[in-house]
């Protein structure tokens, strides 16, 4: 019979009288990764930092490998073997990997650091888990993956035995995630129990034992991952079949709207030149690495270009900064939503208003906070942002919401591009779809529209048009009705196969 280490009944949770969580019972068993799902919102973060001692429970019991637990604090879960390993990871990247694994438990020697001591104890602990780095590196100089790594080695470090993913492959490439899979099924042969969430629902099935669902902060069901199938998982979540993953709206291609010539902007914007027209979907794909993003910033006018030409419907532009951009109609929702895209401690009011300061202030450049409030308002009704009130800070929404917002605060100005970067990373399948559908709406409404995914199947599925990056080169211009995985991968290595 499997050894139980986490048994929670009955847990609710309130905040400021707003239900998080309602009557909701969860278990982990030994050497056991069981999925924790649902849409944003669901619930899913609450639970696990309840059992990680962040949020205390209004009421319910959770035990701990048997024993009930009643005051269940940071400090106390960690002595009880709990560890969470965030999304964002939380590393000091200025630090050695050893460094970062002892950190606030550092080994000494007659008061005094002992660097070869912490460097011993994590090489022995980062082999022990098959993790090829050195520890003697500094973390910021590592793949993120890698960086991920470190976070469980440090999670381990401290004894942990119940440990909690939230949502780790986000950032990963194919291939780093199955580095990722080796340890959690190492981590499993340790007898270890893992809490799984992710909204990537295809990789579940490489290593996931049970999954519990939740939906609108309330228990749905518990089941068998080899007893079910994906269908069923996101009927579970959404309460609803949805049909089509990517709703592809047809619409004729207008005139050209943007042409990019011979951009240049450091190693990895190399001679891009590409072109978009109204009304199309323009994907960019490419392995981690490529340039992407990198594109992007060079496009929008974060990072500065060495040489090259914009030009937007037929004239040439100087973009040296995003306001460059802005002004002249070209809008990015970025990758870091968090980063980049949000003042997390300002208020969602304040979030959509920020950019359009120019259209809320008058002559004296006083803002008029009832412009800003009708204009919030009418982001949070068209674009259906669940949230308690205007004014409540931009961090205390779902991923899902928060990516509204970044996408909201752009609709109440005129736009001829808009540029979205990982638009749908960490976000459920529901919300994946509300996003696609309101890149749809801007599709109907001319928009030229430029879409950065890792994910291929989202790429094809979703783009009208195809370009595919390698080692900062554009190595594919491809129609989406003619693309395939394997072919996209292809001009995604090409570079690299050249060297070979």
């Amino acid at each position: 019979m499997a050894v139980e280490l986490i048994h929670a009944e009955h847990i609710n949770k309130s905040f400021s009288g707003v239900p998080a969580l309602t009557d909701v019972s969860f278990s982990l068993n030994a050497g056991e990764v069981h999925a924790l799902l649902g849409e944003n919102g669901a619930g899913k973060s609450t639970l696990v930092k309840i059992f990680s001692g962040v949020y205390t429970k209004d009421s319910g019991t959770v035990a701990v490998c048997g024993e009930t637990v009643e005051a269940l604090n940071p400090q106390k879960a960690s002595e009880l073997g709990i560890a969470i390993i965030h999304q964002e990871l939380n590393l000091c990247t200025h630090l050695s990997v050893a460094e970062n694994i002892f950190l606030g438990r550092e080994k000494t020697r007659h008061g005094l650091l002992n660097k070869r001591a912490a460097n011993s104890e994590a090489r022995r602990l980062l082999q022990s888990l098959n993790i090829d780095i050195d520890p003697e590196m500094v973390v910021g100089d590592l793949q993120v993956s890698k960086q991920q790594m470190v976070e469980i080695a440090k999670a381990l470090s401290q004894n942990a035995r119940i440990l909690i993913m939230d949502e780790p492959t986000s950032a990963l490439t194919s291939s780093e995630i199955k580095e990722l899979f080796k340890i959690v099924r190492s981590l499993k042969e340790k007898n270890c129990g893992i809490i799984y969430i992710s909204h990537r629902l295809e990789e579940l099935q490489h290593i996931v034992d049970r999954a519990t669902i939740l939906r609108d902060g309330e228990y749905i069901t518990t089941l068998n991952y080899s007893e079910t199938n994906l269908q069923e998982l996101i009927s579970y979540m959404v309460g609803r079949n949805i049909k089509e993953k990517f709703p592809r709206v047809e619409c004729t291609v207008g005139k050209k709207v943007l042409e990019v010539k011979n951009l240049n902007a450091g190693r990895l914007v190399r001679d891009i030149s590409f072109e978009l027209r109204e009304g199309e979907i323009v994907g960019i794909a490419g392995l981690m690495g490529a340039g992407r993003t990198e594109t992007t910033r060079a496009l929008y006018g974060i990072d500065k270009k060495q040489s090259g030409e914009i030009i937007l419907d037929g004239k040439s532009i100087d973009i040296k900064k995003p306001e460059d951009s802005i002004q002249n109609g070209i809008v990015l929702i970025p990758e870091d939503r968090k980063k980049d895209g949000l003042f997390t401690k300002l208020s969602i009011r304040n979030n959509i208003g920020m950019p359009n300061l120019d259209l809320l202030s008058n002559f004296l450049g006083i803002v008029s906070k009832n412009k800003e409030r009708d204009m919030a308002y009418k982001c949070r009704d068209t674009l259906k942002i669940k949230l308690s009130s205007i004014e409540s800070d931009s961090a205390n929404l779902s991923g899902g919401n928060q990516q509204k917002v970044v996408v909201g605060k752009w609709m109440s100005r005129s736009f001829r591009v808009a540029i979205f970067d990982e638009p749908t990373r960490g976000i459920d399948v529901a919300a994946k779809v509300e996003i696609y559908n309101i890149i749809n709406r801007l599709k109907r409404q001319g928009i030229g529209i430029l879409f950065v995914s890792s994910e291929l199947p989202e790429i094809l599925g979703f783009a009208d048009r195809i370009l595919v990056m390698c080692d900062g080169r554009i190595t594919g211009n491809l129609p989406g009705k003619d693309a395939t995985q394997e072919i996209i991968l292809d001009l995604a290595t090409r570079f690299e196969k050249k060297i070979a």
